[in-house]
């Protein structure tokens, strides 16, 4: 195991990691900001190190400066989290040409799986079924025309380089497309530094269903059951749950023992996430495969209680998989709500400040648990530049009615004074029948309906 891990990350997942790492005996240096020089979750970690001014791009995103602070720290590894550099193939090859470890999958990987028209493609070789669509990147709105007639109207523009809702645009008809087009070109470029698309048959009313897979370096693979993640606001996710209200046992089965051998198939290491669309039919498609932790991954520890952080520590030191598919049970249900520092009836408008007083969330259910993952305390004053969750709030109970009674207890008795935050929003969709009941799909909240703005 590594003596000291660097953690290229802030907030919740920064603590996350830091008690993973104590855990197993490893020493921790956090990378910051200068205006995270006081923040809370340093106070834990062994030594904090700042590598650059407020803004991402002078310090979470300043590779140069964080392998410099990880040569000079003696740090033998370094965990970037989720978002800036965990995605980043350039930097995950830099770290090893450097002799670090990336607390990762390989540069290879992240390339491969990270252009998503060719990790559809690659997938696609694998045995996995894809959305029908473009083979690859299109060669531009003639080609991208050609193809929307063959699949069929209404389509959807997506980056190759890209996720979270950037570089997207949906297109009902053929006329609307060119701009469409143009749109979605120009916001990839803007937002990836690559312009290119691929076009996919758009499937309404779709349900987002995303696997958990844990590879070792020894080509050992391992899938952790399903997490429901088609509650999303403009293709982000709000809430996910584990298991997902409409996957069965055996499609869990076969469908998280595919995605386990096309991944290693392709020789990845470490966790990554296959996410599917599954249609009002039934059948599952892929779409992507995200080459990280998943903010939603601790449902998937609550059902499991599998530590996906020490297992991804593990599997970087190069330690093989002592996890066996058949032993792993899946026990209960586990929900995740993402707490914003957001007005929701403002269309979700970011609400930095200063967090006046803070209560964590309980619940008064024997056969509940409460899960709060987040580095906040009163007096903190959330920076503005940066993504606006102070936490996530799991609840996880003996089934799913019971997960459900817990949360809206969890959410009632959350203190958060002094900012606004998307706690009522998620009071407002537990109530919701299609919630409650699961019938829900990814367009559940495009009604507006229990949003404003």
């Amino acid at each position: 195991m590594f003596r000291t891990v660097m953690i290229a990350n802030r907030g919740e997942i920064a603590l996350r990691i830091i008690r993973a790492c104590h855990g197993l005996g490893v020493r921790t240096v956090v990378a910051h900001s200068e205006a995270d020089r006081d923040a809370p979750w340093l106070d834990e970690a062994d030594l904090g190190v700042c590598v650059g001014g407020a803004r991402a791009d002078r310090s979470y995103l300043n590779a140069d400066a964080i392998l410099q602070a990880a040569e000079q720290t003696d740090c033998q590894a370094i965990h970037p989290g989720y978002g800036f550099l965990a995605e980043n193939a350039l930097f995950a090859a830099r770290c090893e040409q450097q002799g670090i470890t990336f607390i990762g999958p390989t540069a290879r990987s992240i390339r491969l799986m990270g252009d998503k028209a060719s990790a559809k493609r690659t997938m696609a070789e694998a045995g996995l079924p894809t959305i029908p669509g473009s083979d690859g990147a299109l060669s531009g709105v003639d080609d991208a025309r050609e193809i929307a007639r063959q699949v069929g109207f209404p389509v959807l523009l997506k980056a190759s380089a890209g996720g979270g809702g950037k570089g997207m645009r949906r297109c009902e008809t053929e006329a609307l497309l060119e701009e469409a087009f143009q749109q979605a070109s120009l916001e990839a470029e803007k937002a990836f530094g690559d312009a290119s698309l691929y076009l996919e048959k758009l499937i309404t009313a779709g349900r987002h269903i995303e696997f958990q897979i844990l590879c070792d370096a020894f080509g050992d693979a391992v899938h952790l059951g399903e997490r429901e993640c088609s509650i999303q606001r403009k293709h982000q996710k709000l809430v996910e749950e584990s298991p997902s209200p409409i996957v069965s046992a055996e499609e869990r089965r076969q469908l998280g023992t595919m995605a386990a051998q096309a991944v290693a198939r392709v020789g990845y290491r470490g966790v990554g996430t296959v996410e599917f669309l599954r249609d009002p039919a039934g059948t599952f498609y892929f779409m992507e495969m995200n080459t990280r932790l998943q903010v939603e991954h601790p449902v998937t520890e609550m059902i499991t209680g599998i530590d996906l952080v020490a297992e991804q520590l593990r599997v970087a030191a190069n330690v093989p998989l002592t996890l066996q598919q058949d032993a792993i049970e899946f026990a209960g249900h586990a929900i995740e709500f993402r707490i914003n520092a957001e007005d929701p009836d403002q269309g979700f408008k970011p609400d930095p400040g200063e967090i006046i007083s803070f209560a964590a969330p309980e619940v008064e259910l024997d056969d509940v648990r409460v899960r709060w993952d987040s580095a906040i305390r009163d007096g903190y004053r959330i920076p503005p530049h940066y993504d606006s969750m102070v936490g996530k709030l799991i609840v996880h109970g003996p089934d799913r009615e019971a997960a459900l009674r817990g949360s809206v207890q969890a959410l009632n008795s959350l203190g958060l004074e002094g900012i606004c935050t998307t706690a009522g929003f998620h009071l407002r969709l537990l109530a919701a029948p299609a919630f409650r009941e699961g019938t829900y799909d990814i367009d559940f909240l495009a009604s507006g309906d229990l949003v404003g703005g």
